[in-house]
């Protein structure tokens, strides 16, 4: 089992820098290029909820559950 982060693609459809991402979302650009590279092992609810505010999405549309083959 894998969750996928695909907060690249959705910030590259919205057209949305890391840098103004970071100051509508108030984490820092270390932090949200982890995130959007996929180095995190985790990510607070809070997180999640101030990127789906600043750019309009649905958690669904930046997590993304991929069936590893056995």
């Amino acid at each position: 089992m894998a969750i996928i982060l695909r907060l690249d693609r959705v910030m590259a459809d919205r057209k949305m820098s890391l840098n103004e991402l970071s100051e509508k979302v108030g984490v820092s650009n270390v932090n949200l290029s982890k995130l959007k590279t996929g180095k995190v092992s985790a990510i607070r609810f809070s997180t999640l909820n101030a990127i789906c505010l600043a750019l309009h999405c649905q958690p669904g549309d930046i997590l993304e559950f991929v069936e590893e083959a056995e």
